[in-house]
């Protein structure tokens, strides 16, 4: 993480992930980059999603790769663009999630 991102001020946890889903941040990270310590970051998360901020920040990213591929955009694009860095654990767990591989969304074969 840059320097940059560090804050002292807590800022809206809710927005703040849904801006920065995509960035290569730790938790760690993205606690600093909220203003918060980790277990801050980790109790603050819990008031906003069932999911602890690991599995929402898969979900997220498997959500936002899957309109990419809906609207045609290659796989190994899109695996990077939403913040995966393994072609084949992002493929893996994207058929896990939706029981078809980022080639067949991409093609249009749910239907």
């Amino acid at each position: 993480m840059s320097k940059n991102v560090t804050t002292n001020k807590k800022i809206d946890l809710q927005e703040f992930m849904e801006k920065h889903f995509t960035n290569d941040y730790s938790m760690t990270d993205f606690a600093r980059a909220s203003g918060r310590s980790l277990s801050t970051f980790k109790r603050d998360f819990k008031r906003i999603s069932e999911l602890s901020p690991e599995r929402w920040l898969t979900a997220r990213r498997l959500r936002a790769a899957y309109d990419l591929l809906k609207r045609g955009r290659r796989v190994s694009d899109t695996c990077f663009d939403v913040g995966f860095k393994n072609v084949s654990h992002f493929s893996a767990i994207f058929k896990k999630k939706f029981g078809l591989t980022p080639g067949e969304v991409r093609k249009g074969e749910e239907e």
